[in-house]
């Protein structure tokens, strides 16, 4: 599935677009890919996850279009494509081609058996022609099976670069053509089976690494399998079973008990009880008549109904909701341009290393020809940055998508490393803290009529109490007015009335009771008054002593008086009060905690609060289901669960631990080798072999993303005590594997 949207900026429009990407080994091929797409005219912005292999790319499409982008990558030497990469055909070619290269380097293990023991059968008959069959073996190993390595290397080198190819070709060019001339030359010194070896193994390490990858996206495969795939559409009289994806806005869709609903609608005929909990959370199914939305891929209990189709395709919530996971997942966090300069330099520094170690192993110390060049060759083979590259995307992959499976969606790399760093956040008070329904619990004098006429035009979180609880006739009003922070003004029966905070009276007996309380004067004559209280949240008060507990200051905003602000304040444990302010000044309360150094996060509605929502180093939109398109907040809780703000705190928290694991385990293991590898403690017996080289820096990769996996265990307000223990013994395991492959090198080398 590809997705496009469209963007206004600077009152051009351009277009997103994601592209799958095939043929990368590493997040240098990443870099060279952006490089190369941000050339294309109309590129305004590219951004290339190695990881999800995806290319996310904002053009103008009046200058470029989808086949420009496509032969950019195709110049770099990649392939790209709007269609998503098959996982499982990726995963079988990477098996078919280990498998092909396998078979043609085993009977090089056989003639290596050769020198340790001349007993061995076939030795005598055999060895005169170890060296035209190892020839023959390797030949297609080094330039069929390793042909990527050296397009890789190409593409690398125009565009004046090096990359994990450019180690691969030059690592395993080396022991081939250093066989081939010794082998012409009648020298026994072969090291086919070295290059062959070592390509075989990298292949099985990619191998690995696609099925490991493949487990990172499960989120948006399990989001997909929620979606009906078929519709029961009424048109011209005819009930017809069609494709999810034929069904249009306006479409009449028929829906039985038991059935997913197919997209988002209005209810048009019929009711029924609707297990929503795969949007809300909520366990118990909820009543839905004529006029009531309902959302696709939630599933019909009870009654039949017919709904009108408002929102399908791209268009529907469920939709959304895998655009934003897929987007979170192609992101990169700012952690991430640590990755990239590490990268940007490791590649020909470990090149320069490599060189020295020939170097000094040949012209200083006079070590024989061959074994200086296999150390040079294990040097370049054990410093592949490929680890480093999947450290952060994986780690980010598996996160926001458990993110998702919880209700928590969060929109990318940055907002999920911002999360882990917040010291306050803010809380709106209507609709957040509490539960947005207010109802009218006073009325002072007869003006319930007068205010409810004028509350009509309103869109105030209050008005549909008020309109709510009069059940008469209204009167009209003219020259409507709406004063923000203050309330509302109107002519009624040539009369102008204002309705809004009390100037001339005060409440305090109603406001300390935790009410708003709502004043209706006319020429300056106070004719009355009404009160509205709104429910605090059940999950509010658990949710604020967490985050107290993580050693978050909690705030409280609001535009109610401070009597008012502060009983609702004490119903949720909260001390930190902002009150009376007007939604236009909230954005300067987050920059006044900014000012004190704080990182400071909002949680809002993500409509009134945008601008403070802005101005957070993190903001936190509470959404509907239906409002996840929403662009104000970094993550979006769907559920209005505040405590799954406290878990998205806690997500990032454990996601970003993984990211450093994972940077340390791709350092780690780099660092360790590179003297192994150029046998700088030979005189110990421990002397790294290219191949074997090869299968380290392979399960280095693997240990990275195993690592991220293990982020499919969290459980929000529970110890994933397996992923805190895992990369002790990750790192104990692999050190001594790393160990034991140096101690049985030493008695291979030559």
């Amino acid at each position: 599935m590809s997705y496009r949207r469209y963007i206004i900026n600077d009152m051009k429009k351009t277009e997103r677009v994601n592209l799958a990407i095939s043929g990368m080994h590493c997040s240098s091929c990443a870099n060279i890919i952006e490089r190369q797409l941000k050339k294309v005219a109309g590129v305004s912005e590219a951004r290339v996850n190695f990881a999800s292999e995806k290319a996310s790319i904002v053009y103008d499409p009046s200058l470029a279009k989808i086949t420009d982008l496509e032969n950019a990558v195709a110049k770099a030497g990649y392939k790209a494509s709007e269609n998503a990469i098959d996982e499982s055909q990726k995963i079988k070619t990477e098996w078919h081609k280990f498998l092909a290269s396998f078979i043609l380097s085993a009977p090089m293990i056989y003639f290596m058996l050769f020198d340790f023991f001349g007993w061995f059968p076939g030795a005598k008959s055999l060895l005169p022609y170890v060296g035209i069959i190892s020839f023959i073996l390797s030949t297609p190993v080094q330039f069929i099976m390793g042909a990527g390595f050296y397009r890789g290397m190409w593409s690398a080198l125009k565009m004046r670069t090096f990359n994990m190819d450019s180690l691969i070709a030059i690592g395993t060019s080396v022991a081939y053509f250093y066989s081939v001339i010794n082998f012409f030359m009648k020298i026994p010194e072969l090291y086919f089976e070295t290059a062959a070896f070592l390509i075989t193994f990298v292949i099985l390490g990619k191998f690995l690494e696609a099925k490991a990858k493949g487990r990172t996206s499960e989120a948006i495969q399990k989001l997909m399998g929620l979606q009906a795939k078929t519709a029961r559409v009424i048109r011209n009289g005819e009930t017809l079973d069609v494709p999810i994806d034929q069904v249009i806005k306006g479409d009449v869709v028929l829906v039985r008990p038991g059935e997913k609903i197919p997209v988002d609608g209005v209810i048009l005929k019929g009711s029924s009880a609707i297990d929503e909990s795969m949007i809300t959370g909520e366990s118990l199914p909820v009543e839905k008549h004529i006029g009531d939305n309902v959302i696709g891929a939630t599933i019909n209990k009870t009654g039949s109904f017919e709904i009108e189709a408002t929102r399908v395709g791209a268009e529907s919530t469920l939709s959304q909701i895998i655009k934003l996971v897929e987007d979170a997942q192609g992101s990169k966090a700012p952690i991430q341009a640590f990755a990239d300069r590490i990268s940007a330099w490791f590649v020909p520094a470990v090149i320069i290393i490599a060189l020295i170690t020939f170097g000094i192993w040949y012209l200083v110390l006079g070590a024989s020809l061959s074994f200086s060049l296999m150390a040079f060759t294990a040097v370049i083979v054990i410093a592949c940055p490929c680890a480093l590259g999947l450290a952060t995307p994986t780690a980010i992959m598996v996160g926001t998508g458990k993110g998702a499976e919880h209700g928590i969606l969060v929109k990318g790399g940055e907002p999920l490393e911002a999360a882990c760093k917040i010291k306050a956040i803010i809380f709106d008070k209507t609709g957040t803290l509490t539960n947005g329904k207010p109802v009218v619990t006073d009325i002072i004098g007869d003006v319930l009529q007068i205010s409810a006429s004028l509350e009509t035009y309103s869109e105030h979180s209050l008005a549909e109490a008020i309109v709510k609880k009069y059940e008469g006739k209204l009167f009209a009003v003219s020259d409507f007015r709406a004063i923000p922070g203050q309330g509302i003004t109107g002519v009624i029966n040539d009369k102008t009335y204002f309705f809004g905070k009390p100037k001339y009276e005060t409440y305090h007996d109603l406001e300390s009771a935790g009410k708003t309380v709502m004043e209706l004067s006319c020429d300056d004559k106070v004719l009355g008054a009404i009160a509205v209280a709104d429910t605090v949240k059940e999950t509010s008060k658990e949710a604020v002593q967490r985050l107290q507990k993580m050693g978050i200051d909690v705030w409280m905003i609001t535009g109610d008086n401070a009597r008012t602000a502060k009983a609702i304040a004490q119903q949720v444990g909260i001390t930190n009060i902002l009150s009376e302010v007007l939604p236009q000044d909230k954005a300067d309360e987050v920059k006044k905690l900014q000012a004190m150094g704080k990182k400071v996060a909002m949680v809002g509605d993500g409509i009134n609060d945008a601008p403070a929502l802005a101005q957070a180093d993190l903001g936190i939109a509470m959404g509907s289901g239906t409002d996840v398109a929403m662009e104000s907040g970094g993550i979006v809780i769907i559920k209005n669960d505040l405590r799954d703000v406290v878990n998205a705190i806690d997500l990032s928290k454990e996601t970003m631990q993984k990211i450093k694991q994972n940077m340390f385990f791709a350092l780690f293991y780099n660092v360790a080798g590179i003297p192994i590898a150029a046998r700088v403690f030979s005189f110990a017996g421990l002397i790294l072999k290219p191949e074997l080289a090869g299968l380290a820096m392979a399960l280095s990769s693997i240990s990275v993303v195993s690592n991220s996996l293990l982020l499919r265990g969290y459980k929000p307000g529970h110890k994933n005590y397996v992923s805190i223990m895992a990369p002790f013994a990750m790192t104990i395991g692999f050190a001594w594997l790393f160990f034991e492959f140096a101690r049985f090198s030493s008695g291979m080398a030559k």
